[in-house]
């Protein structure tokens, strides 16, 4: 399936797994981002990129990206779907990327955590070592688990999928899975959804 932007150089990218732990990542780019005014929290500056374009330029090479949400240019090539109805929560978005993937193991983000690639990438290597899972959370420093920062088995997260994906509960999909856990850092975990999250990620890249 042919990306939509052309890609960018990978400097700069996190450490990828090797070639044996290619798959797909589901980016969620369709939030409403209420307690931002309204403006859309993936597309906010963040140092000399955007909040999306950070997390895209340092996801592992060898992974193929479908982005649900409106479409837009990204650093990084990728596959573009739109949940329906525009704006159905995640649960939609999920169902969407879904539709763009055929690997057997997929990764889960959203699209305004721009520090999550390292936990991702360990979610995604322990589900390869955990054949009796059906996914691996991010555990956040709180204790919260992170449905948005894990990697699944594709045909887990399809049978979990509701009927009506419109406003479902995300929590809802983990309730038949079998799921284990990694620790996550602060940061990995910071999602970019109010203005104080901004001004905390810009701190953190020196911007």
């Amino acid at each position: 399936m042919p990306p939509s932007t052309t890609p960018s150089s990978q400097t700069g990218s996190s450490q990828s797994p090797s070639s044996e732990t290619a798959t797909w990542v589901i980016v969620l780019c369709g939030g409403a981002s209420r307690r931002m005014g309204g403006e859309d929290k993936t597309r906010a500056r963040l140092g000399a990129t955007t909040v999306l374009d950070r997390l895209l330029d340092t996801l592992p090479s060898c992974w193929d990206v479908v982005c649900v949400g409106e479409e837009r240019p990204t650093t990084r090539a990728v596959t573009w779907r739109r949940e329906s109805p525009p704006g159905g929560g995640p649960v939609a978005g999920i169902a969407a990327g879904l539709l763009a993937l055929d690997s057997s193991v997929c990764v889960v983000v959203g699209g305004d955590m721009p520090f999550a690639a390292t936990t991702l990438t360990l979610c995604y290597l322990t589900l390869q070592a955990s054949p009796g899972d059906d996914g691996v959370l991010g555990i956040g420093p709180d204790g919260r688990t992170q449905p948005l920062l894990a990697a699944y088995r594709t045909a887990a997260l399809r049978r979990a999928m509701p009927a009506v994906s419109r406003g479902a509960r995300l929590m809802s999909l983990l309730d038949a899975m079998q799921l284990g856990e990694v620790p996550c850092e602060p940061e990995s975990a910071l999602d970019v959804d109010t203005p104080e999250a901004l001004e905390h990620a810009r701190h953190i890249v020196g911007a």
